[in-house]
């Protein structure tokens, strides 16, 4: 009878690993669709117009003063970040957004180098939602991550309420530690410093809200 219950939770425990695995590595929903590459441009061009906006508020002694950004004009700011938006404002009108350019990450969810090949941005009510491609240990699995956008000592922060790998939810008091520590030691190579003007960022009503000092 024992040997029958051993077999009986070995087999439990297989069926449960190969479960998770599958949900490792299952593409999830995407949080947005891509856009065409004209409009990903366009889309740069406002980004940049509004932060111009707030500053030429802060020269003219406004303070608090904001702009809101949707979460395309992100997207397509962190593409032009990366590299990855095109230079030819004029491409193609069928085709679509790029993927992001690389990142290297030193240290992943397990061990060894990261780097993330295509993201994806969203925000819902006061809720920032990412999710990235990231080759890890030799495979490509897609992380998706939801929380709280804000601002500390000049840089962007993040704070998760959801994470999940593929498409395996993880309770995010496992990681988040791990997570700050990481978001710590490379904000710079992550360009998270925000500008000199910029006072403060905070999602609200599926925007980036940003004052300037």
């Amino acid at each position: 009878m024992k040997f029958k219950l051993d077999r009986i939770i070995s087999i439990a425990t297989l069926t449960a690993s190969v479960a998770a695995l599958v949900l490792v590595l299952k593409k999830p929903a995407p949080v947005a669709e891509p856009l065409p590459a004209p409009a990903v441009a366009a889309n740069a061009q406002s980004f940049q117009n509004k932060l111009d906006q707030l500053e030429q508020a802060r020269a003219q002694g406004q303070s608090g003063a904001e702009v809101r950004l949707s979460a395309q004009e992100i997207a397509a700011a962190m593409a032009q970040s990366s590299g990855a938006l095109p230079a030819n404002s004029g491409a193609d009108a069928n085709s679509t957004s790029p993927s992001g350019g690389a990142i290297p990450l030193s240290g992943d969810l397990g061990s060894g180098e990261a780097s993330v090949k295509d993201y994806q941005v969203n925000f819902e009510g006061d809720v920032a939602k990412g999710q990235f491609l990231a080759h890890i240990a030799g495979k490509d699995v897609w992380v998706t991550m939801e929380g709280h956008l804000g601002s500390k000592d000049g840089y962007a922060t993040f704070e998760p309420t959801k994470i999940k790998i593929g498409d395996l939810e993880v309770p995010v008091s496992l990681v988040n530690d791990q997570l700050q520590k990481r978001l710590m030691e490379q904000r710079d190579r992550l360009k998270l410093k925000l500008p000199d003007n910029v006072g403060g960022i905070k999602v609200e009503n599926s925007e980036v809200v940003v004052t300037n000092k």
